[in-house]
């Protein structure tokens, strides 16, 4: 089968006195988000189609990575269960369900009570997500919202939990999650707009007829979503982009009485807060790059007083305000810490068993932990969940991932390295291969990165990339300047005009480990997402000779069309991170040089596959399309070039444990394939 070719069109624009060509403009259908137009589909189809024919290929593979990946999943696996209040809170699957039910059971003892059965909602639909699911105060209502096509568009609903039936239908577009008002007759939300960005946040109370608005983000590019403390005596409504922010305080005891500003945003300056009684505690960067934390009387919220000064060595990330101590979440040369700050002024810091891993705060509904839950991992170390003691500091565990068909950390190992950049800057790998892997250039090397908005990539268990270590690969984490892996400077020397950063950190860091004995030229193999999609566009651009193969899911690579475009979804929030090219000849030729759409050059390209989502909000179908057209147009090889579109279903792919087990699988077998008869070569 031959694979399609896109017609090509003359679309051009021409911004401060720049022509820009866009031949495949025309995969923009004119009525998004609505796609019918016939010709579009009949493309994406066509490619899906291409896609098939490899698939029946490549068969035999996939499925034998698939059942691999499933045999080391327990089917009828169950969450620790959560304490909140009088209850205790937990999900758990049925042997070959796709989907989670949630319960709960008295703390005293009881039966378990079925809250809501995700498969049950699911059923009939090629896509199911549940977003929110919060039960109001008193224990009788749940709130909880369900996306059925990937729109991300969230349908709201309140449930009667003791008949089971659905009261209200709240909106049918509510976006993020949701509070109660302290009387559970009240709950407050945030609408996605036409464009899908939330701007208002509305009170519904229960038999009203339509949501009151109560606060409304006039400010393009600002999302405004709600959340509650620690201590739940505050409805928190956050405005903010990723550089900045203000935040609101409602009193969910009353909501009518009018909102509290803690502190006008501010250019360059974020801050989170958390609340214990009358006092605030706040986290910002206002005074240091690695933020500080301060507290605030709820009287006078904007008069900070520094509890814990910003530190050159540790990056403050989180604060949890509970009634015993404070909870802090740092990171130390980019490993993860939990500090403990006490009201005497005392501290302590938990201890993990290994010396490079992952952790973070767990599920702690209440207002105090005495026992403070957290998950943690690491490379070769699966899933934990540990209760700390507050009484004793000791490390319980409570949960660790069970892998049925077996496995034995003893047989792999993990180190983390430092790569050095072309600029000097020395860039940490973390990389992870059974122990027999012979480091002499023969064995491939899989590569993966992010490096955007400040999102750090943790070095975190994965059952199934045991498939790749098992089938003889290394597999390394590039934590490139970006995400804030080594503090929040580490942010921002990957973005605006530092974004060329990342994509050299990636391919640096992919070089020096071939030098280490890890893959080679040609056998070294590629993956990301979104904007870590836009980072396989670039590296591809920069170094086509250096990989063997090259996946790139939901990838953000039509760079300055979008950003050129207010009207898309994500484009206004995004220009603090890449800049305005709309107003600023600089920034709009700087995205011109970086965005792996308009750089794609004849010559080669190793095999790809691009993948994305007919419904997805964020990366919009049409720049993967668009993005495969022209790579196919002008590529002087004939290596496979593969593009999937699913066609119901959003950012994330497809939806179910399993589904998204397949198309792991899928993305395996086709790097397999492709890295094929070259290891010896």
């Amino acid at each position: 089968m031959k694979p399609p070719v896109a017609r090509r069109g003359n679309h051009k624009i021409t911004v401060q006195g720049v022509t820009i060509e866009d031949p495949y403009a025309w995969l923009r259908d004119k009525d998004y988000p609505k796609v019918d137009d016939a010709e579009i589909l009949g493309y994406l189809k066509a490619e899906n189609a291409y896609f098939a024919e490899w698939q029946r290929e490549a068969s035999m593979l996939t499925e034998a990575l698939f059942e691999e990946m499933k045999g080391r999943i327990k089917e009828d696996d169950s969450s620790v269960p959560n304490p909140d209040g009088d209850w205790l809170y937990w999900w758990a699957f049925e042997t070959g369900a796709q989907y989670r039910n949630w319960y709960r059971k008295p703390k005293a003892g009881g039966d378990a009570q079925l809250l809501l059965s995700e498969p049950e909602l699911a059923k009939g639909k090629e896509y199911f997500r549940l977003g929110t699911m919060d039960v109001s105060p008193d224990g009788k209502l749940m709130a909880f919202s369900v996306d059925s096509n990937g729109s991300e568009r969230f349908e709201l609903k309140i449930r009667d939990i003791a008949s089971g039936k659905d009261i209200a239908t709240v909106a049918p577009d509510s976006l993020g999650g949701v509070a109660w008002t302290s009387d559970s007759k009240g709950l407050v939300w945030a609408q996605a707009s036409a464009e899908w960005r939330p701007t208002k946040i509305w009170l519904h109370r229960l038999g009203a007829a339509a949501s009151e608005l109560i606060h409304e983000e006039k400010e393009a590019g600002y999302w405004l979503l709600p959340s509650t403390t620690q201590d739940r005596k505050w409805i928190l409504l956050n405005s903010y982009t990723e550089t900045s922010n203000d935040i609101r305080l409602l009193d969910p005891a009353d909501p009518a009485k009018p909102l509290v500003l803690v502190k006008p945003r501010k250019a360059g300056v974020r801050y989170s807060i958390d609340s214990r009684g009358d006092k605030l505690f706040v986290l910002t960067n206002d005074d240091h790059v690695n933020f500080r934390i301060a507290t605030a009387p709820v009287a006078d919220p904007g008069n900070w007083t520094t509890l814990v000064a910003g530190s050159d060595d540790v990056y403050l990330t989180d604060i949890t305000a509970f009634t015993s101590y404070l909870a802090v979440e740092q990171r130390l040369r980019g490993l993860d810490q939990i500090r403990l700050i006490f009201p005497d002024g005392t501290e302590r810091q938990v201890q993990f068993p290994e010396a490079s891993y992952t952790a973070s705060l767990g599920a702690n509904a209440e207002p105090d932990a005495p026992a403070l839950r957290i998950s943690y991992s690491s490379m070769i170390t699966p899933n934990t969940v540990f209760d700390y003691k507050l009484a004793s500091s000791e490390l319980l565990t409570l949960k660790v991932q069970e892998i049925p068909s077996g496995y034995d950390a003893s047989q792999y190992a993990t180190e983390r390295l430092y790569a050095p950049a072309r600029d000097g800057t020395r860039v940490p790998v973390s990389v992870v291969y059974r122990r027999d892997y012979v480091k002499d250039g023969t064995k491939p090397l899989h590569v993966y990165g992010y490096g955007a908005y400040g999102i750090a990539t943790p070095p975190s268990f994965s059952s199934t990339r045991l498939s790749m270590l098992d089938r003889g690969f290394a597999y390394a984490i590039i934590h490139t300047r970006g995400g804030d892996d080594l503090g929040y400077q580490w942010y921002l020397d990957g973005k605006l005009e530092k974004r060329e950063n990342t994509f050299n950190d990636f391919v640096d860091a992919t070089r020096y480990l071939n030098k280490q004995g890890f893959g080679r030229p040609g056998l070294n193999s590629a993956s990301g997402g979104s904007a870590g999609g836009w980072l396989m566009g670039a590296v591809v651009v920069q170094a086509p000779q250096l990989w063997g193969a090259i996946v790139a899911h939901v990838p953000f690579v039509d760079i300055v069309n979008t950003m050129l475009d207010d009207s898309l979804p994500l484009t206004p929030g995004e220009w603090p991170e890449w800049g305005d090219p709309r107003t600023d000849e600089v920034v709009l030729k700087r995205l011109i040089h970086l965005s792996p759409y308009e750089q794609v050059k004849p010559g080669p390209f190793p095999p790809m596959l691009i993948t994305g989502g007919l419904s997805d909000p964020r990366v919009t179908y049409w720049e993967p399309a668009k993005w495969a057209a022209r790579i196919r147009a002008v590529k002087t090889d004939d290596n496979l070039l593969l593009l999937k579109i699913n066609m119901g279903a959003g950012h994330g792919g497809k939806s179910g444990r399993f589904d998204r087990l397949r198309e792991t699988a899928e993305e395996y077998a086709f790097i397999m394939m492709a890295l094929d008869g070259r290891a010896k070569a």
